[in-house]
């Protein structure tokens, strides 16, 4: 009983913070989409900590936190150098 207690605890949990770095991620390609730069700068920097904190937490690898961080960012490097 305990052991599912603790897991609906952490599935809450989890499931709060990948909604959260979703909804972050999405505001960021919105702004490369739209090629808003410094939109999506604003947005890179929101993101970024909340990837890491959510991967530091263990709900997503390591891994996946930096593919998903790097990415992002190159994503928003491109605007930089793509003609306006």
């Amino acid at each position: 009983m305990k052991r599912a207690r603790q897991s609906e605890k952490r599935r809450v949990l989890n499931q709060s913070r990948k909604t959260r770095m979703k909804r972050l991620i999405r505001e960021v390609r919105q702004a490369v989409a739209a090629k808003n730069l410094e939109g999506a700068q604003a947005a890179l920097q929101k993101a970024v900590p909340v990837i890491a904190r959510v991967a530091g937490k263990g709900t997503i690898h390591w891994r996946t936190a930096a593919r998903k961080i790097s990415r992002l960012t190159k994503q928003v490097n491109a605007l930089k150098t793509a003609p306006s």
